[in-house]
């Protein structure tokens, strides 16, 4: 495959994933006119947001194992389809069913895009410097798209209304699946001939997808509340009916021989840590920048900028550490330099506080995560064979996933057990200290992911 060749399908890989981070984000923007417009309930709004979490989190394993067996490349294309359909279903919705069934065939969508774009880059790029330079490429645009969404979701929900944030990715994805036909190479020959493991993959499926359930409407519904516990067993009862499925089938869905690859596993602890810790700072800036500083949805997306920047600036050097230091010294390097950024954040994070005594934090913890990003991504395919880069992929993003939700759901209560019964100028000063306490457990969590990297091995 030709140089040129090449560099079009990373441009278009990147460009699937800045679609999955703009997502994130721009939909957050218009939550408050969609409720509106719609006429959800203060309480029912919410299954905006958790509806795509759910249900990207339970198919994300099942999308990585069907871009191995089915074509990366299709998968990568239909995942593309589905999505701008989902994206079209939700900017033509009339009830707030319609628009939570679309925000879930996203999550769906999404579920089979992130893996398929992720196992596409391994095997288009034989591991070392060259990937290592694809992942960062790719890592760079997946931070982009999270400033691009909150600024393109105020921007079109201030001009055209809330219906525009879903129709300009009927328009981004279409777009990169057509441009995907052509630029990115077919399939290899033995994709698709194999066996499908429908028992493994339908009750990982359910167990990832109620576990999810619980994380994110627990807090909502009380952990002891009947629904969340019979979903909680129900999980339970899944998983450990996967685990027996897939030590006796002949094709399994999650081969148990990819358990006993260290860079693999090591990457997926670290991937849930993560997103647990560093993925959860954008909610509480977006708490800190609109609920404590006011800052309208446009305001909100510009003083994004200044950490996204640094997130894609992180992600480029982790490139450069990796390759000369390796995976094991870059993660570390990340962990501490992420960690004391977060820790900085505070000392700006105060009710009345400005937004540039923030800014130091906001660089160094960016920069920080962005080269964590990189390496734990090389290290999750590190060793695996072309034809297991796609469930090696979302074995990896299924534990980002639930960790981002368990981090979530944990930081959550800790921030919010001090706003109850607060009003008008004590509640804003509660949410800061709220914001200040998840920063704090944020970087002191991160630790545990620095100690993690240990664990990976040293570059020879």
């Amino acid at each position: 495959m030709s140089k040129k060749a090449l560099g079009w399908s990373l441009a278009i890989l990147a460009f699937a994933q800045l679609i999955y981070s703009l997502d994130i984000n721009i939909v957050f923007v218009a939550l408050p006119e969609v409720g509106r417009a719609l006429g959800f309930s203060e309480q029912s709004l919410q299954w905006v947001v958790s509806a795509y979490t759910i249900f990207c989190g339970g198919f994300l394993l099942l999308g990585g194992r069907a871009a191995d067996q089915l074509g990366q490349k299709r998968m990568f294309i239909s995942a593309l389809l589905l999505f701008a359909l989902a994206s079209l279903l939700g900017g033509l919705a009339w009830s707030p069913l319609v628009i939570i069934l679309a925000r879930a065939l996203q999550g769906i969508g999404a579920a089979f895009l992130f893996p398929a774009t992720l196992s596409l880059i391994n095997r288009l790029y034989e591991e070392g410097p060259k990937r290592n330079r694809a992942l960062a490429v790719w890592g760079g645009a997946g931070a982009s798209g999270l400033t691009l969404g909150s600024l393109l979701g105020g921007v079109l929900t201030n001009a055209i209304g809330w219906e525009a944030v879903f129709f300009v990715n009927v328009l981004f994805a279409g777009g990169a699946a057509l441009a995907a036909l052509a630029a990115i190479p077919r399939d290899s020959v033995q994709s698709g001939r194999s066996s499908f493991d429908l028992p493994g993959a339908l009750s990982f499926t359910g167990a990832a997808t109620l576990l999810v359930y619980c994380l994110v409407q627990g807090p909502e519904a009380g952990w002891g509340s009947p629904g969340i516990l019979i979903c909680a067993l129900l999980s339970l009862l899944l998983f450990l009916t996967f685990a027996w499925i897939e030590n006796r089938t002949s094709n399994p869905l999650m081969p148990p021989r990819l358990l006993r690859r260290r860079s693999l596993v090591t990457g997926m602890i670290i991937t849930f840590l993560y997103m647990g810790t560093f993925g959860a700072i954008p909610y509480f800036l977006t708490v800190l920048f609109q609920n404590v500083h006011q800052f309208n949805a446009l305001q909100t997306g510009l003083a994004f900028i200044v950490p996204s920047l640094s997130i894609a600036l992180g992600t480029q050097w982790g490139e450069k550490l990796a390759t000369r230091y390796g995976m094991r010294s870059t993660i570390l390097t990340g962990s501490m330099i992420g960690i004391v950024g977060t820790a900085l954040i505070p000392l700006g994070a105060y009710a009345d506080s400005g937004y540039l005594l923030i800014v130091p934090g906001l660089i160094i913890s960016g920069l920080g995560q962005g080269v964590v990003w990189t390496g734990m991504w090389i290290a999750a395919s590190a060793g695996v064979a072309p034809s297991e880069q796609g469930v090696a992929s979302g074995m990896a993003s299924t534990t980002l996933n639930i960790g981002n939700a368990i981090g979530m759901a944990f930081l959550i209560f800790i921030a919010n057990s001090g706003i109850a019964g607060q009003s008008g100028g004590s509640l804003l000063v509660a949410q800061a200290a709220g914001v200040r306490t998840a920063m704090y457990l944020a970087a002191a969590g991160m630790i545990i992911g620095g100690v993690a990297a240990l664990f990976l091995p040293r570059k020879k």
